[in-house]
């Protein structure tokens, strides 16, 4: 079976405007809230992703009509005639777990498939079993499957979901889902506050759910009979905006992002002012430029609104051309290191102490073929080949593609030589 690779000319310098994306993160958790009302849901700035793809094949398995066209997904819920997540599906995707909630709320039984585990670590699902037992459900593990039963209904609950690495996101999903047609009230305590929940809470509010407390760690939900379907539009994708960002960075690029909400990324731009990188807000973004003078910085990964996990390989890339050492730290997945072996291929001087890693900078990054690991150190390796002198040969790209839509073709309008090609 053929495997798609990237072929990544550099150094380049990144000049000009591009645009991010509706937000992977936050549409799949949304998608999977579409179960619990019946008839048509209509989801607007939805990405092409494959990720977003195994999401509508599960719930066209599950007797959903699924439509896309261009950015806009229509999801009509008013039959479901199998509240089951089938392995064969579910095996590609872990947010699949998103659906338990959203189908034990509107069925009372629901069958999932237990995710696999993935190249970041291993991420248990004890939190949202815990959670969803809080509100009444029984629980049974048979067969590598979740069977999850409410016979006589939900009932509302006081539920802490803190678990060992802090709030967890999916969880805090799937227990709000829930609690939406609970009987009573529900406050979540620790809940996840990352701007993705914030996005799904206001979706599920205008599909007639009782929440307050949105952005907050304590969520709030008065239990409603039904919900109906909507018209929601998807907030912007602030990793790939991020991504864009370290892009331009590591380029000594000057580049304008659109669609970019940097109210959900000020971690990270605080992190990239200490680095000398000059980060200005516009009326629908930001333009990022730098002068190649990077300066190093200490980095760790916390939840929202602490620096996200999700840009930690990217700013990494960025940091193995600061004039010094820098210290990043990993609290949310302690074996997401995959790409410092990557990068160490491409000359960067990285040392791997536990949970931290010691960047030293380098003059420059050379080419050399690499391997992506997961997405997240795709995309990291992507960045750094944008620096490197010479040709590096990215396999494995399959990865990228499941959170950036036509990253590639986004880049090359900025001036990046980056070649797909099939192998």
């Amino acid at each position: 079976m053929p495997m798609d690779i990237f072929k990544i000319t550099g150094p380049v310098r990144l000049d000009g405007e591009i645009i991010v994306g509706g937000s992977k993160n936050a549409a799949l958790p949304i998608m999977a809230a579409t179960l619990l009302a019946g008839g048509k849901t209509t989801l607007h700035s939805v990405p092409n992703l494959s990720d977003i793809g195994v999401m509508g094949k599960l719930l066209e398995d599950m007797g959903c009509k699924v439509e896309t066209n261009g950015g806009t997904t229509t999801v009509d819920a008013t039959t479901i005639s199998k509240p089951v997540g089938d392995y064969e599906i579910v095996r590609k995707m872990r947010a699949s777990i998103c659906i338990l909630g959203p189908l034990l709320a509107r069925c009372g039984k629901v069958e999932v498939s237990m995710p696999g585990g993935c190249a970041i670590g291993y991420r248990p699902v004890d939190i949202h079993l815990r959670g969803l037992q809080e509100l009444g459900a029984k629980i049974e593990l048979k067969n590598g499957y979740i069977s999850a039963t409410a016979n006589g209904g939900l009932k509302g609950a006081n539920i802490f979901l803190g678990g060992a690495f802090g709030s967890s996101v999916l969880a805090t999903a799937n227990v709000l889902c829930a609690a939406t047609l609970a009987k009573g009230k529900t406050i979540i305590e620790y809940a996840a506050c990352e701007p993705e929940i914030t996005d799904l809470a206001h979706c599920l509010v205008a599909m007639g759910a009782k929440i307050t407390g949105i952005g907050s760690p304590q969520l709030v939900i008065h239990g409603v009979k039904e919900l109906k379907p909507v018209e929601h539009t998807v907030i912007p994708d602030r990793i790939e905006a991020g991504t864009f960002m370290a892009a331009a960075a590591i380029t000594n690029g000057n580049v304008k992002i659109k669609n970019c909400r940097l109210d959900h990324l000020m971690a990270a731009v605080d992190k990239f002012r200490s680095m000398n990188v000059a980060v200005e807000e516009t009326t629908d973004g930001c333009v990022v430029s730098s002068n190649g003078n990077l300066q190093p910085t200490d980095i760790t990964t916390l939840p929202y609104p602490g620096f996200p996990t999700d840009l930690q390989a990217q700013f990494m890339a960025v940091l193995c051309l600061a004039k010094g050492n820098s210290i990043i730290t990993e609290k949310i997945f302690p074996d997401r290191f995959m790409h410092v072996a990557e990068m160490s291929r491409m000359a960067a001087n990285l040392r791997k102490e536990g949970p931290h890693v010691i960047v030293s900078g380098v003059d420059k990054l050379i080419s050399a073929p690499v391997m992506a690991s997961d997405l997240r150190a795709s995309a990291a390796l992507v960045v750094a080949a944008l620096a490197a002198h010479g040709e590096t040969i990215i396999n494995r790209v399959y990865h990228i593609d499941r959170g950036y839509e036509k990253i590639e073709e986004k880049l090359n309008a900025l001036g990046a030589k980056i070649e797909r090609e099939s192998v």
